[in-house]
């Protein structure tokens, strides 16, 4: 499902079938079969360890969890394919809520009005990011840290100097609320269950975002930028184009989970988002996404971002203290990457 072509990289892509290799070595070489199969391990073990969740309820919960940050990971996750990240993604997602939720209240205008301004600022941001990054050579790790402090602070001073407050207004009484929730916070029954609309979005994207990388140019191109941008610039791919569109993803993700938040609750707290960006990366590399780039899915992220949603509501259900959260965290974190590296070593393997 992933690799970038060989005559870029000069290596094997991963999960390619080889003549007398074992049908599990080569299914294991592929990046989203392990994070898969943990996703499984960890399921079965709440289902054992805590019954509430056998519940629709309770997993409509979890889905919704695992949506909240799976929306987001999928473009962080082909960022890091293409051999980058982003520190600022969780931050810019408040960004874009507060943008949306100040213009429109203070101006006294539409929301929509408001949502399409955010949607413009988000892809600025990603844009600035990417374009910061070609035209320096910085590592993206420097860009995206100055911008994610440029951002927290503006968030918090703008906030206070419109509105007097750390929160923005009320705007559930506002023109056009009802349809914008609708599309971005709204709830629909299954067999009596209610499961939110952030669900279908997030296997909506994922499955466009596995048909780009695999089915189109583009995708090639973004595992070509991973692998080795100057091969990649040397065999015509355009590298600055691509860089400055992974990052412009990853805006338009900060916009829909911003718009998410915004028509859920009504108002926007602009000091929060702080750490996500660190969430959405651990998903994706737990999903099977190499930090050096060159190497991923789109499907693993989606399990990843699946069993960060189980085990956070699992030890809710199970009765747990929820600080035990961050320290399961840690363990799959460091889990993936010891996977991670095996399957890359499995798969570059003669």
């Amino acid at each position: 499902m992933s690799g970038a072509p060989q005559a870029v990289t000069g290596r094997p892509a991963a999960g390619t079938r080889r003549t007398g290799r074992p049908l599990v070595l080569r299914l294991l070489a592929r990046p989203e079969v392990g994070v898969f199969l943990g996703a499984v391990a960890v399921l079965v073990f709440f289902l054992i360890a805590a019954p509430s969740v056998r519940q629709g309820g309770s997993l409509a919960t979890v889905l919704y969890q695992s949506s909240t940050i799976g929306i987001m990971a999928l473009p962080v996750a082909l960022l890091m394919i293409g051999g980058e990240f982003d520190l600022s993604a969780g931050v810019a997602v408040v960004t874009s809520a507060l943008t949306a939720s100040m213009l429109s209240y203070q101006l006294t205008v539409n929301v929509w009005t408001g949502v399409l301004v955010a949607l413009v600022v988000s892809l600025a941001v990603g844009a600035f990011n990417g374009w910061m990054l070609v035209r320096t050579r910085l590592p993206s790790f420097l860009v995206t840290l100055g911008t994610f402090l440029i951002l927290q602070g503006v968030n918090l001073a703008v906030t206070k100097l419109v509105t007097g407050n750390v929160a923005t207004d009320d705007i559930s009484d506002m023109d056009g609320f009802g349809q914008a929730e609708a599309l971005f916070a709204s709830s629909f029954g299954i067999g009596g269950v209610q499961v939110k609309i952030t669900v279908v979005w997030w296997l909506v994207f994922a499955a466009l975002a596995t048909w780009v990388l695999l089915r189109t140019k583009y995708g090639n191109w973004v595992f070509a930028v991973g692998g080795d941008q100057d091969s990649a610039r040397a065999v015509g791919v355009p590298v600055t184009f691509t860089k400055v569109s992974l990052f412009m993803l990853v805006g338009f993700g900060a916009w829909f989970t911003g718009m998410h938040q915004l028509f859920s609750f009504n108002t926007v707290q602009s000091g929060e988002g702080v750490g996500q960006e660190l969430i959405y990366i651990a998903a994706a590399v737990i999903g099977g996404c190499l930090l050096t780039g060159g190497h991923g899915s789109a499907i693993g992220p989606v399990f990843g971002a699946f069993m960060f949603g189980m085990v956070n509501q699992g030890i809710v259900y199970a009765g747990w203290n929820p600080d035990w959260f961050k320290a399961f965290l840690g363990v799959m974190l460091l889990g993936a990457v010891l996977v991670n590296l095996w399957v890359r070593r499995t798969a570059t393997r003669r």
